[in-house]
């Protein structure tokens, strides 16, 4: 298949949710009188064909448990059939995660505030040590007492994108079509995300929707709130997470219904024009020279990445390289960027001849999780374009270099993340890698 160039970031075709997906939402959205017919936190025979899967069953909290933790610790318990916040959270603790991630779904479920509430439910939530809360990598579907909050802490007014159902501090909803019961009572509120396609419901109307990583997404990410959470939203997968914001809040009838990946396809992360679709970090200098990517030292000659805008779990993407000089770089995977030019992550290796190009090397601290074989160091050309293939699919990540299988292994960490892929420019002195026909195809 011949990859298409790519503009805007990673291209997206905007397809309609399916006629079934359609009928599941319109069906299962049902007035709380309707409701209130069916027993709470339980499945109907029709939504266990059709695959709903229940994340609170009324009685414990095994799907969840703490952000950062294995177990629940923080308070939250079940009380009368639902699931409480004990309102003792704040803006740096107080969550929960489900146990489980997911990447397309339908979620819906009921919620309940006190006088002034605030909390949210947020998806594709990264958990791990280096983000200390979940909303600078998850997106948030806000639930807030608007009128209540604002008595409470008057004269402080709430932002509109700070307000009931909006996309926190990105999407606005529309207005006209919230129909919200009376505080104290309860609601209901569901999320799609389709492949990027995103929508929010609210009792039984939709409320909101956006495509995901488009040019207007970036935009909206990279001159608000979050211009300086550098991995907010970028995550195809992960948990879902509930808030305690510092007030008491209750959750019922939570379900997910998960919804199939679009089938991969091959995409051109390299448009052989400009940097559309990388966002640069660290010291480097990063341009085009006759359709070719250029990455060189900075000025400082300390280390510099050049990312993609996206993050890619499973995939098999191919390049080809020249290191002009002193090529001591590589292509990092599954990886994101702390502080200036901190990368933690995994890299595929692209250094001089004799220093292990196509193994693997990680940042969190394990280093060298295999290195070449002495006998395949001639196979790299030096100073001519060499061909450079990386498969990562689950645990499972091999590397090829000009055709000839390098390494094949399984890691149970690195099938349990993911992240940006990142070309690195090394510290040091004369470092210049050219690199041309990046190629990735999503698994």
């Amino acid at each position: 298949m011949q990859a298409a160039p790519i503009s805007g970031g990673r291209l997206y075709h905007y397809r309609h949710i399916i006629m079934k997906y359609t009928y599941i939402i319109l069906a299962a959205t049902m007035t709380l009188s309707a409701a209130s017919c069916q027993r709470q936190n339980s499945l109907t025979k029709a939504e266990i064909e059709e695959g709903w899967e229940l994340l609170f069953n009324g009685k414990d909290l095994s799907c969840w448990r703490d952000y950062g933790g294995t177990e629940l610790t923080n308070g939250w318990a079940v009380v009368d059939g639902c699931i409480q916040a004990p309102g003792t959270g704040a803006d740096g603790s107080g969550y929960i995660v489900t146990k489980k991630e997911y990447a397309n779904f339908i979620l819906s479920w009921d919620w309940k505030l006190t006088h002034g509430g605030n909390s949210g439910m947020l998806y594709h939530v990264i958990d791990r040590p280096e983000f200390e809360v979940p909303y600078v990598t998850g997106p948030e579907y806000q639930l807030i007492d608007n009128e209540g909050w604002e008595e409470v802490n008057a004269p402080e007014k709430l932002e509109e994108w700070q307000k009931l159902g909006v996309d926190y501090a990105m999407h606005l909803p529309d207005y006209s079509k919230m129909k919200v019961n009376p505080q104290g009572q309860w609601n209901n509120s569901r999320i799609v995300f389709d492949n990027g396609h995103v929508e929010h419901w609210l009792n039984g109307e939709k409320i909101l929707e956006f495509e995901a990583w488009t040019e207007d997404w970036f935009l909206k990410k990279n001159s608000g709130k979050w211009a300086n959470a550098r991995e907010y939203g970028l995550a195809h997968s992960g948990v879902i997470c509930l808030q305690d914001h510092g007030d008491p809040a209750s959750f019922r009838n939570i379900k997910i219904l998960e919804l199939p990946a679009n089938e991969g396809g091959e995409v051109s992360l390299f448009n052989g024009v400009d940097l559309t679709g990388w966002e640069p970090f660290g010291d480097g200098k990063w341009t085009v020279e006759d359709g070719c990517l250029s990455t060189a030292n900075g000025d400082n000659k300390q280390y510099g990445y050049l990312c993609t805008r996206e993050y890619y779990k499973n995939f098999d993407v191919s390049l080809e390289f020249k290191q002009v000089s002193n090529g001591n770089s590589g292509l990092f995977f599954h990886s994101f960027i702390r502080g200036f030019n901190t990368v933690n992550g995994w890299q595929c290796e692209v250094a001089p001849k004799g220093f292990d190009t196509g193994g693997i090397y990680e940042s969190y601290g394990r280093g060298w999780l295999v290195q070449i074989p002495d006998e395949k160091e001639s196979i790299l050309k030096e100073n001519e374009w060499n061909s450079l293939r990386l498969r990562v699919e689950g645990s499972h990540v091999q590397t090829w270099l000009n055709g000839e299988a390098m390494i094949d292994i399984e890691d149970e960490l690195i099938g349990a993340t993911t992240g940006r892929i990142a070309l690195q420019i090394h510290d040091g002195n004369d470092i210049k890698v050219l690199w041309k026909n990046i190629v990735l195809k999503e698994l």
